[in-house]
């Protein structure tokens, strides 16, 4: 079996969580070929306490999982904040809504039977986005400030806690505020992967974060619907 390096820019720890053991130890090969510091885990319930130990930059992250299965590991990770970074991983093409919509904060997924090549793939280009954010770089609209270096958002001086998606969403609204932006560019946008069969799943995201961004409007939402187009920044609400 050839396998091919991946970038050395790239190298990073990455724990597997699967309790299939011949396809976790396919993942790790793969892994550790393309130059990634690698850990495996069989079961959920010991996954906050090995993060705890040896933190790592991705979480390849098993939906069905004995002791505590995959939702609530990554419900629990992103209570925490937007890091680790999870790839989710199913056999259950029903649930694929739930891992891309609304609450979960999953930086992407990968459906049974997969290539670890595409695996490898989505974690090479899940990291490139998270490593691209420019330090220092900040952004205000209105009442609005993100600060991409610290990944903070302030919202009229008060600190707002957003998943990654919503981070990043927010954060394309605010570069270019009087853009209306497609269902299709903002999944790009936040996602980096072709998953154009789900973008109404965006539509959870701006409800959520929304949600959180009403109470310091009084009850306006900054962020405005255009019908057949997307979603952009209200000016009126914000003031600007």
């Amino acid at each position: 079996m050839s396998l091919a390096k991946g970038p050395a820019s790239m190298s990073a720890r990455v724990l597997i969580v699967e309790d299939e053991a011949k396809l976790a130890e396919l993942l790790r090969d793969y892994f550790v070929q393309a130059g990634f510091e690698t850990d495996v885990l069989g079961r959920g319930d010991g996954v906050e306490a090995h993060l705890a130990r040896r933190e790592a930059e991705l979480v390849i992250l098993d939906l069905q999982l004995p002791g505590k299965d995959g939702l609530e590991v990554c419900k629990a990770l992103r209570a925490r904040g937007d890091r680790p970074a999870i790839i989710m991983v199913t056999a259950r093409v029903d649930e694929i809504d739930r891992l891309l919509g609304l609450e979960l904060g999953a930086d992407d997924y990968v459906c049974k039977p997969f290539s670890p090549r595409e695996v490898v793939a989505r974690a090479h280009a899940v990291l490139r986005r998270l490593r691209a954010v420019p330090a220092g770089d900040s952004l205000r609209v209105g009442g609005l400030e993100l600060q991409r270096g610290s990944r903070r958002v302030l919202v009229q001086g008060d600190e707002l806690a957003l998943t990654r998606i919503e981070f990043e969403l927010l954060a394309t609204l605010m570069e270019q505020p009087q853009r209306v932006w497609s269902r299709a560019q903002l999944l790009e946008r936040v996602r980096g992967t072709d998953l154009s069969a789900w973008e109404r799943n965006i539509d959870g995201h701006v409800k959520n974060l929304r949600a959180k961004l009403r109470p310091y409007f009084k009850g306006a939402s900054p962020i405005r619907s255009v019908y057949g187009v997307g979603y952009g920044l209200d000016s009126m609400v914000l003031g600007t």
